[in-house]
């Protein structure tokens, strides 16, 4: 038999009921007052009430004893929906969101209805575990229960719109609040803040300027919390100007001096890079992290201003903070999209004394940085030194090799890459791209098929790998598979699609093929660029047709592409090509910025067509400008000298080359073999062959042997023949020479002899070819019988 409770005195009773009659106070009863009542309510029997209850827990919980709050729950033995809403509230204000849905399924059990107070508490520790199968329960039984209409619905609907938003279920979130029929400012911040947080930083700034309009009507007005995801959404997007807007009604609404505002603000300003503004507001934040340091840096950085970038970095070290690898990264990308070598060393150097180059993001940051100086032997150290290496360290040094023209080691790495990493790093876009470039200016078909293999295997279809892949197979030759491509890429074909396919005909001399595609290409109203037209323009050059490039030359000028220095200089090739010296200095003379191509091109044009006098005196202007000479205008010039037999100018400019540390290269010694071969100086020119400090390879000694043929000199013929066969034997070229040396000195025997060493190299001599342009199109005639055949037609069409 237990013991019987001592009756409890009068004054207990009091004090209990007082508890039970008061409002919830702002701050509970001190805790020992607290223990004292539930001390009594306890030796009264009133501890199993639920209403003294629900009021013990809502104290307990306010005065952060969630253990004691649970106590008093566990001694009712029939709990109301008063009673579980004040447990759930008790979870829900310690943070502990699993043990409030825990108790919310218990009270589901026990046949409790949930009530307009329940639903909140519920949504928004859903919201917080991300458990948004129990926010959708929530959502279904406030339906069921009618908990979304009258009293206390707003409160139920913007928890539910908070949850949605929070599990990632945007559109049910927008869904929810367009159907809510009253909105107060806990709806507005959960769908503006929830479309932001889900990157629909658009429909955010939508739903936040409708609110503003609805102030005037008596809507409920931002907050610094709606303020702050505004702004985000502005830095985002980098609307600048719709940025200002926010802060100017920040500032009118009296919320602009809020911390919250004043680090959105920077926030925004450090994304859209208004440096400027961000570091008044970075002075006015009242803690100063690494991030925001970063953010401001990242401004400067993205700007190009490395200077403030480097000071910043300086000073934020002086504050005593240590940058970690995200912000080390950001100077590095920094740096490396200025162009900035020698700050960028200096940077390495300072990562490296102060031990920050450990972690794979600063390595990746440094390989990114020196691929872009295009310096990649300290890439690839950095590269091979690196502990950790994950697939973007991969990517960026094929990427890296492909851009600085290094395409066998490009496909080296990524043959590696391949077989050593199989399994463990996919190759991503960039680096595809890249690999596939590198097989098409090496001629790689079968490596670029394997490639092309890999992206159809991990579903890498993309518009990037189709032109990619266009461009490889065009320039190997393999013209149908090319034009398969582009016809299964028809619906997301781009300019870059077309020009990797036109610039494939034009590389390998199809160029009536490359003008029938840009003719195709203007009739599906595709606008070509500069890389177009200097594509198209190259190709009428080829085939010397100037009728198609003056058309071309007019779109041109439509266009108002005038100014531009690539598009201009290959419509002076083109002329000079087509034999109007007049019309291409023309041009050369309009044009405002001249690059060193644009000079080449013209002394080319004069030297061409034997006008040398013209040429030495644009080349001696050249010198005298700001642009310097590259070995290509050395190339030009002496090829100039050669077309008019100025030997003494010739070799002048010859010893000029090394005032400009230029070393001269095979094509130079092969010029000036000529034009002292053609100038009968052939002792000269065979001495100059074999003072070389380079190997001469057959077109040297071919051109030597075409001076011996002119000048009749028989010997030296037989002689550098010899040498000229022995480097390339498979040219039909020397045969022909040969045997019409041979002739000239009735040597029967002997070009029967050189005829069955043709036969024996499987040398076949080349058929000519000419061009005829009638009516705008470019019609091609080799000599053969089939030219014969023809020649009805030909002298109709004439």
């Amino acid at each position: 038999m237990q013991p019987s409770r001592p009756p409890p005195t009068p004054n207990a009773l009091g004090l209990l009921y007082r508890f039970l009659a008061s409002p919830s106070p702002a701050a509970p009863p001190p805790l020992p007052a607290l223990l004292r009542l539930h001390a009594a309510a306890v030796t009264s029997g009133l501890s199993s009430r639920p209403d003294f209850a629900a009021k013990l827990v809502s104290a307990y919980s306010s005065s952060g004893r969630p253990g004691l709050a649970a106590l008093v729950f566990s001694a009712s033995p029939c709990p109301d929906t008063f009673l579980w809403n004040s447990l759930l509230r008790s979870h829900h204000c310690a943070s502990d969101f699993a043990s409030a849905l825990s108790a919310h399924r218990r009270m589901r059990a026990s046949g409790a209805r949930p009530s307009r107070f329940t639903a909140p508490l519920v949504a928004s520790a859903a919201a917080e575990l991300a458990a948004l199968p129990v926010g959708s329960s929530v959502h279904a039984y406030s339906v069921k229960f009618g908990l979304l209409y009258g009293d206390g619905s707003v409160a139920v609907s913007s928890s539910l719109v908070y949850m949605y938003a929070r599990c990632g279920s945007v559109g049910d979130a927008v869904k929810l609040f367009d159907e809510m029929g009253e909105r107060d400012l806990v709806a507005w911040t959960a769908v503006v803040s929830g479309c932001v947080r889900n990157v629909e930083c658009r429909k955010g700034m939508g739903y936040l300027v409708q609110m503003v309009r609805l102030t005037g009507d008596g809507g409920a007005r931002p907050n610094a919390r709606t303020m702050e995801s505004g702004l985000e959404a502005c830095g985002v997007l980098g609307e600048l100007s719709a940025g200002r807007c926010l802060h100017g009604y920040a500032v009118k609404e009296g919320i602009g001096d809020s911390m919250l505002v004043v680090s959105a603000l920077f926030s925004m300003y450090s994304k859209c890079d208004m440096t400027d503004d961000a570091s008044i507001l970075f002075l006015e934040l009242p803690e100063k992290d690494v991030v925001t340091w970063t953010s401001l840096i990242g401004a400067y950085c993205r700007r190009g201003l490395d200077g403030e970038a480097m000071e910043l970095f300086q000073e934020m070290e002086v504050s005593g903070l240590q940058p970690d690898e995200v912000l080390v990264s950001c100077v590095l990308s920094g740096l490396g999209n200025s162009g900035n070598v020698r700050t960028g060393k200096a940077f390495h150097a300072v990562i490296m004394k102060r031990n920050l180059g450990d972690s794979v993001l600063v390595a990746n940051a440094l390989i990114s940085m020196y691929g872009k100086f295009e310096l990649m032997d300290i890439a690839s150290t950095v590269f091979g030194m690196s502990h950790q290496r994950d697939a973007e360290s991969w990517s960026l040094m094929v990427v890296g090799y492909c851009k600085a023209g290094l395409d066998v080691k490009c496909l080296d790495l990524y043959q590696e890459m391949q077989c050593t990493y199989h399994d463990e790093f996919v190759c991503d876009i960039n680096s595809l791209v890249s690999t596939i470039s590198s097989c098409s200016r090496l001629g790689k078909l079968r490596l670029g098929q394997s490639a092309h293999c890999y992206s159809i295997k991990r579903l890498l279809d993309e518009s990037s790998v189709d032109n990619a892949l266009i461009g490889m197979y065009g320039r190997c030759g393999k013209f149908d598979i090319a034009c398969k491509i582009f016809g299964v890429a028809k619906l997301r074909r781009d300019v870059i699609t077309w020009n990797a396919l036109i610039s494939s005909y034009s590389h390998l001399g199809h160029s009536n093929d490359a003008l029938s595609l840009y003719d195709q290409m203007i009739r599906e109203d595709v606008k070509p660029n500069s890389a177009t037209l200097i594509t198209v323009i190259s190709a009428c050059a080829n085939l010397s047709a100037l009728e198609r490039g003056e058309q071309i030359h007019l779109y041109v000028k439509n266009m108002g592409l005038g100014s531009d220095v690539s598009i201009s200089t290959s419509l002076v090739d083109m002329y000079t090509k087509c034999g109007q010296l007049s019309i291409a200095r023309g041009i050369f003379d309009s044009m405002l910025q001249r690059d060193v191509v644009t000079w080449n091109v013209m002394i080319s044009g004069y030297g061409m067509h034997g006008e040398a006098k013209q040429a030495l005196e644009l080349f001696n202007e050249m010198e005298g400008g700001r642009i310097k000479p590259n070995s290509v205008t050395f190339l030009a010039i002496l090829s100039a000298c050669c077309h008019a037999g100025l030997v003494d100018e010739g070799r002048k400019l010859f010893t000029r080359m090394g005032g400009y540390r230029l070393e001269p290269n095979l094509k130079h010694y092969t010029c000036m073999v000529d034009l002292l071969g053609k100038s009968g100086h052939l002792q000269e020119a065979e001495d100059m062959i074999l003072a070389m400090p380079i190997e001469p390879d057959g077109g040297v000694w071919g051109t030597l042997l075409s001076a011996c043929k002119m000048h009749d000199n028989f010997e030296m013929g037989l002689r550098v023949a010899k040498k000229a066969f022995a480097s390339d034997p498979g040219n039909d070229g020397y045969y022909i020479l040969m045997s019409n040396t041979y002739g000239s000195a009735e040597k029967w025997g002997e070009i029967e002899k050189l005829r069955d060493k043709m036969k024996n190299h499987g040398v076949e001599k080349g058929v000519g070819w000419s061009t005829v342009d009638v009516w705008g199109r470019i019609n091609n005639y080799t000599l053969d019988t089939a030219l014969l055949q023809r020649r009805e037609e030909f002298y109709r069409l004439g």
